[in-house]
């Protein structure tokens, strides 16, 4: 839509961002007008384009195909521009025929700071003729009600709900209409049963709905503090209620008349099953999140052993054996320590990989040698199921080259990282003496190669570099996350 805007019209950036606002809260007029709505913008060369359209989830659709991006027919730039000047909403006289079924048409202006932006057609199918039911009756009192306000710069409201608390419920899940005081005159059968299950027995039209509500809610529930203001109709917000293990989702779009509030257009859902989910959901990662974290609490365990069991080896050869696998499973334990701080199953590797850095850091301080590490690049986020084997092999990577590559000398070692998008590509640099034959043999490189073939499904090479040192390169592609 700002494309489109840009290309043809020539608005403030303030009146873009109200037709934006417009078109992200026009779904529920287009359901209780039973019509489709389609925003035409002015062009500089006295024309209109549509820049948006919507399609009514209560009705037949007029539209079939998507005429974004189309101009206004002819027949009907001429109600557009007098919708335009004089700021009011125009039908047009007779009903358009489009060879299958009729359509009504109206030009509804919107209105911001007094001046008109754009105008909305508000197009009716009247394929189905029939006698409106009472439902139906309120449901277009209430449109017009809201199209008045467009025409009049009152509505979408600026400080409406935003993010996870817009949208919902809609116009189908149950309709509520307040008056000025807040008291119910109409509710749709969807509500009625919506507010029976919450503990309402009576009847609720012409009582204050707030007082209705109030009594239900239970001590030990928490209380919204827009609960109040949603129950009268005084704010455009949303707002959730329970009782009885009961939730509701209630949204209130106050009705205004040149700044005097008139009522409300209240919509209610039941989504007690959704909340359900949710705990449901909460529960599991809580519980995953505090597997991970005694795993890891295990393997830190099972690494002090081994450490303990090495400081009391006499043996040289079963010392760094034990050293090894201490610092494997420590490598493993940093993981499962990053995953148990996640309500996901994905972690930042950049994090991981700097923990398990540190490790190798404290075999290069054992040595005795001066040894610098030296990162580039980024890894990004990846999933669990690459997380540890990518750490296991950078740790023994980093680890053989400070062993067998640094380890008399000192130097610098290099993990150079870049990816794009799932494919990662790993280099792993020494300046040390180069790739030792006898090292290629051993049990850390023996790991590195099960676990870039078989988990993995990646390659990996190693190369003496010009003027000394090993050069290791480690390519994968990632697996794919679900966010």
């Amino acid at each position: 839509m700002s494309d489109l805007i840009d290309r043809n019209g020539a608005i403030s950036p303030a009146d873009v961002e109200w037709l934006h606002l417009l078109v992200g809260d026009w779904q529920v007029i287009s359901d209780l007008a039973f019509a489709d709505l389609v925003l035409w913008l002015p062009t500089q060369d006295d024309d209109f384009v549509a820049i948006a359209q919507c399609r009514p989830s209560t009705a037949a659709t007029v539209h079939h195909e998507d005429i974004v991006g189309s101009h206004a027919p002819r027949g009907f730039v001429a109600t557009l521009r007098e919708a335009m000047t004089t700021q009011q909403i125009c039908r047009v006289g007779e009903a358009r025929w489009t060879g299958a079924y009729a359509i009504r048409e109206e030009a509804i202006p919107v209105v911001r700071a007094g001046r008109t932006i754009a105008v909305i057609a508000r197009e009716t199918h009247l394929g189905a003729s029939r006698t409106p039911s009472r439902l139906e009756i309120n449901y277009v009192e209430s449109a017009d009600e809201l199209c008045g306000m467009i025409a009049r710069g009152e509505f979408p409201a600026a400080n409406a709900a935003t993010g996870r608390r817009r949208g919902a419920p809609r116009v189908g899940d149950g309709l509520v209409r307040l008056n000025s005081e807040g008291e119910v005159l109409y509710a749709s059968p969807n509500a009625l049963s919506a507010f029976h299950w919450l503990g309402v027995s009576d009847e609720i039209v012409g009582r204050s709905l707030a007082e209705v509500i109030t009594p239900l809610i239970e001590d030990s529930n928490p209380v919204d503090e827009s609960m109040p203001l949603v129950l009268m109709g005084r704010a455009a917000w949303r707002t959730d209620i329970e009782s009885r293990g009961v939730s509701l989702s209630l949204r209130a779009q106050p009705v205004t008349e040149h700044g005097t509030r008139m009522g409300a257009v209240l919509l209610v859902r039941d989504v007690s099953e959704l909340r359900r989910r949710e705990r449901e959901l909460m529960t599991k990662d809580a519980t995953i999140r505090e597997i991970h974290h005694r795993v890891k609490n295990n393997l830190q365990t099972v690494a002090a052993l081994l450490r303990l069991q090495a400081r009391r080896s006499t043996s040289t050869e079963v010392k760094e054996a034990l050293d090894g696998a201490m610092r494997r499973v420590a490598t493993i334990a940093t993981v499962h320590e990053a995953l148990s701080q996640t309500i996901d199953e994905v972690v930042d590797f950049d994090d991981v990989f700097g923990r398990a850095l540190r490790l190798a850091a404290d075999v290069a301080a054992f040595g005795g040698a001066p040894v610098t590490f030296v990162r580039e690049g980024a890894f990004g986020r990846v999933t669990a199921a690459d997380a540890t084997p990518l750490a296991v092999i950078l740790t023994e990577l980093v680890t053989n080259a400070v062993e067998h590559g640094l380890a008399r000398q000192g130097g610098t070692v290099t993990v150079a990282s870049s990816r794009e998008g799932r494919t990662l590509t790993v280099k792993v640099i020494d300046d040390g003496v180069g790739v030792d034959p006898s090292a290629m043999d051993g049990l850390g490189t023996q790991i590195v190669t099960t676990l870039v073939d078989t988990v993995l499904d990646g390659s990996i090479s190693w190369a003496s570099r010009t003027g000394g040192g090993t050069e290791v390169t480690l390519q994968t592609r990632l697996a794919e996350m679900n966010e």
